[in-house]
């Protein structure tokens, strides 16, 4: 079994709730054997209680209608043409994570809230450059918990990857001025920083990532390079009021969505796609470090319609 094939058997089994109730809601909508407009509006209907958003189930409406209308389509026509014009929404926004800086490190602040998978994300993002043979290096600046400092040198040491720290309730840009310096020196072609995750006071969290900003704009005029915003997908909407949030805070540049493989609210990620257009980096589907790949829009469209 290839990796890409096990990878989609994954997929399809992590996407499963999301798309057994996609299928159950276009099933539904499939009363006669023409596409009228009863039926776009049952469609229309399916997608939005899928949690692909109004704005998508409103498209791939008038996207059906422009090429199916007054035409016979079974359910798995249907499935099919659903799946393809979700794909037609996810492929602008599918853009993996590249290494391109010069000179390195390329750095990654790595943003969400506290609970949302941002950790383990580090580590996974970690070993999918590593994979790609680049040299990898962590920096703890989440020093507003020490649980969040001793789970991010757990998961180093896991990967077996360099961390800098410093204590609880330490600078966190001292920490990143100092990871950028070892990082440097070294030669690591990566270097991916935790940043906190809470959101009670967004004056003090804006202020952090403005001092951490300064600090790398002194080591490196390009840096930070990315900025990473992790999602968990169990969240629904409650997710895309985070992209607004630290869109406004920390300057978001690309979305990764984890925890795909737990909810049934896996549209969420197509909503995501086309309200904001933000790149879409990687999704995860599980707990093992193999389980956040980059991200493939027909395969996760497919997914989401349930056409295997």
């Amino acid at each position: 079994m290839s990796e890409k094939q096990s990878w989609a058997q994954r997929l399809f089994g992590g996407f499963r709730k999301t798309s057994e109730r996609l299928s159950e809601n276009l099933t539904a909508a499939v009363t006669t054997a023409k596409l009228d407009d009863a039926t776009l509006d049952e469609v229309e209907d399916a997608l939005i209680m899928s949690d692909l958003g109004p704005g998508a189930a409103r498209r791939i409406r008038e996207r059906l209608r422009e090429k199916r209308f007054g035409l016979e389509i079974s359910q798995q026509e249907l499935k099919e043409a659903v799946a393809e014009e979700i794909a037609a929404i996810l492929r602008p926004v599918a853009r993996p994570l590249e290494v391109t800086a010069f000179p390195r490190p390329q750095v990654l602040l790595v943003i969400g809230v506290n609970g949302s998978g941002k950790t383990t994300t580090i580590a996974k993002l970690a070993h999918l450059f590593q994979e790609q043979d680049y040299a990898v290096m962590l920096a703890a600046g989440d020093t507003f918990r020490a649980a969040a400092i001793g789970q991010l040198a757990t998961w180093a040491e896991r990967v077996g990857v360099p961390i800098i720290r410093g204590p609880e309730g330490g600078d966190p840009a001292s920490i990143v001025f100092d990871a950028v310096k070892a990082a440097t020196d070294v030669g690591t072609d990566v270097l991916i920083v935790d940043t906190a995750g809470r959101l009670q006071n967004k004056r003090e969290l804006m202020d952090e990532l403005a001092k951490i900003r300064k600090v790398l704009g002194r080591l490196n005029p390009e840096a930070p390079h990315d900025v990473v915003l992790v999602l968990d997908a169990t969240n629904g909407q409650n997710a895309l009021s985070q992209i607004d949030v630290f869109r406004e805070v920390a300057g978001v540049t690309g979305l990764i969505m984890t925890k795909l493989d737990g909810t049934a609210r896996g549209g969420v990620l197509v909503q995501a796609a086309e309200q904001y257009g933000l790149p879409i980096h990687a999704i995860g589907v599980g707990e093992k470090i193999d389980d956040l790949r980059p991200f493939d829009p027909d395969l996760v469209a497919r997914v989401i319609a349930g056409v295997a």
